[in-house]
């Protein structure tokens, strides 16, 4: 990435010297491995951070301006924190709107702010980059105040904010992933309770690819309505609509022995959720023995639910897979993301790739698509990179915000 500070202090104008300081947050990308297609609300992941980010730069205005610039597009966006509010044609710079919000929401005197957004995470690849951009906006914002606010504040707050600016619920765990990650280090991530464990990479003679199909993606929010519609209903069904039952109160013989009550389709939506569940558990603990073989078998079975039970896969993400499962050298391959489309991601020994990526080109043949291939690696987390925070006088946040924190989080997490 380039150095973001100098094309700020250039797009704004700004004095090369300590009286005009600029705050510089970063914030990576993430990548599921494991249990995105989950119970929502208490979705169980085996995930990490990827060498892939997003930064945002701030500094002050003389004005009551909002300004925004994405450098990578060379667009502009303009607003005041009285307009504050979504607009579709302010595309990008909403993300970062919402991590105003949240600071504006707690009494922090947001005035004139000039704001500069730059990042390498590919786009609509499943990869969070928009998450990332709140984050790095909330990590600079926060750096720029001088803020008391913690990280668990963070997480509710900033879901809470996106959830009221774009109308639907959000989960936060692609904060938490952001703010959690370690470099070279697997996630498990339990959104029901917030909790995260790490477990230290065993795999490090691993390259990890992810391949972006480029299978356009049309339609799939209904799609993925109707699973979650599906899930909804079979957990009704399993819990005897038990509002404090998981799927985690089930194992897959549960699901065998109550067909007469589901139906063909919710039962195999249900099946995958169970059993991926279990997925995650046995994938952290061979990543600890550092069993590669059950490591491998657990990733490929998560794919082949995902393509036979959950049903979200197609005929190009399969190719992939299956292209990879045959190539001497790969550990694992699946699909990550929402499916229809999108990428795969690939362990592979690193005197192989070129070999793998050879005979990759029957793909662009066969289905006309000319696929994009990355190289990341297990990244660390979110972090404030530039600025000289003691020239901000400290502002304590008033007692009655902290007590809606306490709302704020009841309204996300269930």
């Amino acid at each position: 990435m380039r150095d973001i500070g100098p094309i700020h202090r250039q797009e704004y104008e700004l004095a090369d010297d300590r009286t005009e300081p600029v705050y510089i947050a970063e914030a990576p990308g993430r990548i599921h491995f494991l249990g995105e297609h989950g119970e929502p609300g208490a979705g169980f992941f085996l995930s990490s951070a990827i060498d892939r980010y997003v930064q945002v730069a701030i500094s002050a205005r003389k004005d009551n301006s909002l300004r925004f610039y994405a450098s990578d597009l060379g667009e502009r966006k303009r607003t005041t924190l009285v307009n504050l509010k979504y607009k579709r044609e302010d595309r990008w710079a909403n993300y970062l709107k919402i991590a105003i919000h949240v600071f504006a929401d707690l009494g922090y005197p947001i005035k004139g702010l000039n704001f500069t957004v730059a990042g390498n995470i590919p786009q609509q690849a499943g990869l969070a980059s928009s998450s990332a951009i709140e984050i790095a906006t909330v990590i600079a914002l926060k750096g720029f105040f001088k803020a008391t606010i913690s990280e668990k504040d963070i997480l509710y707050r900033l879901t809470a904010a996106k959830t009221l600016f774009f109308g639907s619920s959000h989960s936060p765990v692609d904060y938490l992933i952001a703010l959690s990650a370690k470099k070279d280090q697997f996630l498990t991530v339990d959104e029901l309770s917030m909790r995260v464990k790490r477990v230290k990479s065993p795999l490090g003679k691993y390259k990890l690819l992810i391949m972006d199909s480029r299978v356009p993606r049309m339609g799939i929010d209904d799609e993925l309505k109707q699973r979650r519609s599906e899930i909804k209903k079979g957990l009704k069904l399993l819990s005897g609509n038990n509002p404090e039952v998981s799927f985690r109160d089930f194992a897959a013989i549960d699901l065998v022995e109550s067909m007469g009550n589901l139906s063909e389709d919710i039962r195999r939506r249900c099946l995958h959720i169970v059993r991926e569940i279990r997925r995650v558990n046995d994938a952290e603990d061979s990543l600890k023995r550092s069993d590669f073989s059950l490591f491998s078998k657990i990733i490929y079975h998560s794919h082949e639910s995902l393509r036979d039970l959950y049903e979200v896969s197609c005929p190009e993400i399969d190719w992939l897979v299956k292209r990879a499962q045959e190539q001497d050298g790969v550990l694992a391959s699946r699909m990550t993301g929402y499916g229809f489309g999108g990428c795969t991601y690939t362990f592979i020994r690193e005197d192989v790739v070129n070999i793998y990526k050879k005979r990759l080109e029957d793909y662009e043949r066969i289905f006309g698509f000319s696929p994009i291939i990355y190289e990341v690696k297990l990244s660390g987390g979110t972090r404030l990179i530039s600025g000289t925070v003691q020239e901000r006088t400290e502002v304590k946040l008033p007692v009655h915000r902290v007590m809606e924190l306490k709302i704020a989080k009841r309204s996300v997490i269930r």
